[in-house]
């Protein structure tokens, strides 16, 4: 009995490694990559979305380079992690149709990700939700530039960080 006991304890507790691991860096970063693994969880949550509400609701579109260069893995994990937080705010609050990711190298050698939804807007108390918080953080951890505010078309919500790549380099567009 005693032997069963601790092997169910080992179970538990390399579950609960697991699951800090994947917290600290989602695997599918390391199985795919940032820019596939991107892609990967935009389909995903579109599709739960749509799931949530039994309809066709939530259409996400991505838009990144088809490539960008080497990147520090706690980059690749802030950006993974604000697009993932930005959109499951979306699904969950803006009563949108349509939200945008846009990935896009700039030419003084930094990297612009920005979330775009056509969606309610953001108000000034939900403006302070711990996911918005989560994000400020994250980006503001790697000397990033965090803004939130309307989308370019003055209604929904966008976040936009700026990111400056370690050493300048330019990302280009391959």
């Amino acid at each position: 009995a005693q032997a069963g006991d601790l092997q169910a304890e080992l179970r538990a507790a390399v579950g609960d490694i697991r699951r800090l691991v994947h917290g600290l860096r989602p695997p599918a970063l390391d199985e795919l990559g940032l820019l596939p693994a991107l892609r990967q969880r935009v389909a995903r949550l579109g599709s739960e979305a749509s799931a949530v509400r039994n309809e066709p609701g939530l259409v996400i579109t991505l838009d990144a380079p088809h490539d960008l260069p080497p990147l520090p893995a706690a980059l690749e994990v802030a950006i993974y992690r604000i697009v993932d937080e930005a959109l499951v705010n979306v699904a969950r609050h803006a009563n949108a149709r349509h939200a945008w990711v846009r990935v896009e190298a700039e030419a003084a050698g930094g990297l612009r990700v920005s979330i775009a939804d056509d969606g309610d807007g953001i108000s000034a108390e939900r403006g302070t939700g711990v996911g918005l918080l989560s994000m400020r953080e994250r980006a503001e951890e790697l000397g990033a530039r965090f803004m939130l505010g309307p989308n370019r078309e003055g209604q929904g919500t966008q976040v936009t960080v700026e990111f400056s790549l370690p050493g300048g380099q330019n990302t280009g567009h391959a």
